[in-house]
C-alpha cells in the first residue's frame, strides 16, 4: 500500500480534516501504521479545537472545508503551532458521481506514492479516492506581519504583536455563525472583542443581546435567559420574551459562562443544539436564529474536570476559542492606551502629556486589573494633576506601586 512521505519526527500524530469520510479514510489508509495515532474531523473549527487540547505533528487539511477557509486556517496553524506540519489536500468533486466526497483524477498522472488504494470501508463505491497534496507548508518561523492583519478591531486600541492573531481570528470568523468562546483574565477587553466580530458580521445591524452570568441571581438567570409568561412564578406580573429571543437575527453574547449554574446547563445545551427554546409557564417552543458568543476568565476544562460544567456544553461553546492576552503582555500598546484614556477623561483640551518616567512607570507595572486598571490609573492622574500640562510619576497611584520611591 502506498503512503504519503512525512519525516520520520513528524510520524507519531496525525490529525486529518475534511468534511468527506472517503477522503479522510483515503489519507488514513494511506498511512496507516502501528506506531501513529490518527485522529479526524469533519470541519475546519473541530480540527482547531484538538489542535488545542492535542500534541499533533501533521496536520492534512482538506482545502474544501464546510466552515474555514483552509489557507487561512493553515496560515493560522503554522502561527499558534510552529512545530505542526500542515498539509493542504487538492481534490476535484466528480460531476457524474452521485456519492459525496468521492474524488477522481487521472491516475496516470498520480506519482506513485499518490495512487488510489482501496477503500475497504466502502466497497460498492468505486474504490479509487485520490488526493494530490498540493502543499506542504513549511514549518520555520515566517514574518507575521506579511500573514495577519495589524489593523485593530472596531472599539480597540493598539497593534501589538500578541494581538495580531485576536484580530486576524476575529475577522476570520466575522462572516460565518461559528460559535466563539472568548478567554482571558478580567479586564482584558473580551467583550469589546466579541462586539467587535458582531459588527463585522452581516449580523452587525442586528441586536446584541448582553447576558451576564456572574451578575443575575440563579433564580432569576432562567426568566432572563429564556422568558417567562404572566404568572409563572411570583412576581411575574408581565410576559417577557428574554434575552435570547431579543438576539433574534443577532448575536448572544454570554459573558462569564463559566459561572452558569450547573441547573441552567442542560437547558442552554438545548438551545444551542435546537435553536429553540421555551419560555418559563409556556409550552410554545419558540425558534430563535442567533449567534451565540461567550466568555469567561474562568479555565472552562478545570470546572469541567470537578464537575462544575458539563462537557457537552463546553464542546458546544468551545467550537473556535480565541484567547485574549493580559495587558502586561502588550507593553507595546500601553502608551497608546494611556495616551487615549488621557484624552477622553480630560475635560478641556489641551490633552496633558505623560512624561517619559510615566510611561517607563507605565510599562513595567504588572497590570493585574489589566486595560481595565489602566483606565483607573489614567483618569485618577488627571484628577491628581489638577489639569497641569504634564502628567508625572507622584500623579500615579498603582496598585503594586512600583516606581522609584515608592513604598
Amino acid at each position: 500500500m502506498s503512503s504519503y512521505p512525512i519525516p520520520p519526527n513528524h510520524a507519531d500524530r496525525i490529525l486529518v480534516a475534511s468534511p468527506s469520510h472517503l477522503v479522510r479514510q483515503r489519507v488514513l489508509e494511506s498511512l496507516r501504521s502501528p506506531l501513529r495515532h490518527f485522529e479526524q474531523t469533519s470541519g475546519g473549527a473541530e480540527a482547531l479545537v484538538q489542535l488545542e487540547r492535542g500534541d499533533w505533528q501533521v496536520l492534512f487539511l482538506d482545502r474544501r472545508l464546510p466552515d474555514l477557509d483552509a489557507e487561512e486556517l493553515s496560515q493560522t496553524v503554522r502561527r499558534r503551532f510552529p512545530g505542526i506540519e500542515v498539509v493542504l489536500l487538492d481534490r476535484e468533486l466528480d460531476p457524474k458521481s452521485d456519492v459525496e466526497g468521492t474524488v477522481t483524477e487521472e491516475k496516470e498522472d498520480l506519482p506513485p506514492e499518490m495512487q488510489p488504494v482501496a477503500d475497504a470501508s466502502n466497497n460498492h463505491v468505486g474504490a479509487d479516492v485520490p488526493i494530490r497534496p498540493a502543499e506542504r507548508s513549511s514549518t520555520k518561523n515566517f514574518a507575521e506581519d506579511e500573514v495577519l492583519p495589524v489593523v485593530p478591531l472596531p472599539g480597540m486600541i493598539g497593534n501589538s504583536r500578541v494581538m495580531r492573531p485576536v484580530y486576524h481570528l476575529a475577522r476570520l470568523l466575522a462572516p460565518r455563525t461559528t460559535t466563539v468562546l472568548i478567554t482571558g483574565p478580567t479586564g482584558s477587553g473580551k467583550e469589546i472583542v466579541a462586539r467587535a466580530i458582531h459588527q463585522l458580521s452581516p449580523r452587525g445591524a442586528r441586536p446584541f443581546a448582553v447576558v451576564n452570568c456572574a451578575a443575575i441571581p440563579e433564580t432569576l438567570l432562567e426568566a432572563e435567559l429564556f422568558g417567562h409568561t404572566r404568572g409563572a412564578f411570583t412576581g411575574a406580573m408581565q410576559s417577557y420574551a428574554g434575552r435570547i429571543q431579543a438576539a433574534q437575527g443577532g448575536t448572544l453574547f454570554l459573558d462569564e459562562i463559566g459561572e452558569m449554574p450547573l441547573s441552567l446547563q442542560p437547558k442552554l445545551l438545548r438551545f444551542l443544539e435546537r435553536r429553540e427554546l421555551q419560555r418559563l409557564g409556556s409550552a410554545e417552543v419558540v425558534r430563535v436564529d442567533a449567534r451565540v458568543i461567550s466568555a469567561t476568565n474562568a479555565h472552562l476544562l478545570s470546572l469541567v474536570r470537578e464537575g462544575k460544567f458539563r462537557e457537552d456544553l463546553y464542546y458546544r461553546l468551545c467550537a473556535f476559542p480565541i484567547e485574549i492576552p493580559p495587558l502586561r503582555d502588550r507593553s507595546e500598546d500601553i502608551a497608546q492606551l494611556a495616551a487615549h484614556f488621557l484624552e477622553e477623561f480630560s475635560s478641556h483640551p489641551p490633552t496633558p502629556q505623560m512624561s517619559p518616567q510615566v510611561l517607563q512607570v507605565l510599562k513595567t507595572h504588572a497590570w493585574p486589573g489589566n486595560i481595565r486598571e489602566l483606565q483607573n490609573v489614567i483618569e485618577r492622574a488627571l484628577i491628581l494633576s489638577h489639569d497641569e500640562a504634564v502628567i508625572r510619576p507622584e500623579h500615579l497611584l498603582l496598585a503594586e506601586a512600583n516606581f522609584p520611591g515608592s513604598r
